[in-house]
């Protein structure tokens, strides 16, 4: 498996099939779970640690813990998709791009799973 794609709650299923979309068209595999980091803390930890994914990208909306809690279990890349729940996704977007020194994580455009995607599959020198 290429990438693991992690959305904190069903209901940003949209923005899943959007990046599915996109590396589907690119045969490219992946798998999708959901889990959110502030309900199944120790869940997402035993998914990052024990995927054979070499790149993470994960959705998430409000405060966005997700990307974060995901790129400190990981060395591997992980790519934010901040979700427009509310404030028009401004706090998603700024909790995923404010990360503290020594755990970067990439961000695309707020809802752009598709983006996510692209950039995942560059990391991966697949596009």
């Amino acid at each position: 498996m290429d990438v693991l794609i992690i959305a904190g709650s069903k209901s940003d299923v949209k923005i899943v099939k959007e990046a599915e979309k996109v590396l589907d068209e690119h045969t490219v595999k992946y798998s999708t779970e959901y889990c959110s980091f502030h309900r199944e803390p120790k869940r997402l930890e035993e998914l990052v640690k024990n995927s054979k994914a070499r790149a993470f990208i994960c959705i998430a909306g409000l405060s966005a813990a997700l990307p974060g809690a995901v790129a400190s279990y990981t060395k591997k890349p992980v790519i934010g998709v901040p979700v427009s729940a509310k404030l028009s996704g401004l706090d998603a977007l700024l909790s995923i791009v404010e990360m503290p020194k020594g755990v970067p994580v990439a961000c695309v455009g707020i809802d752009n799973g598709a983006n996510a995607a692209y950039l995942a599959m560059r990391i991966l020198g697949r596009y």
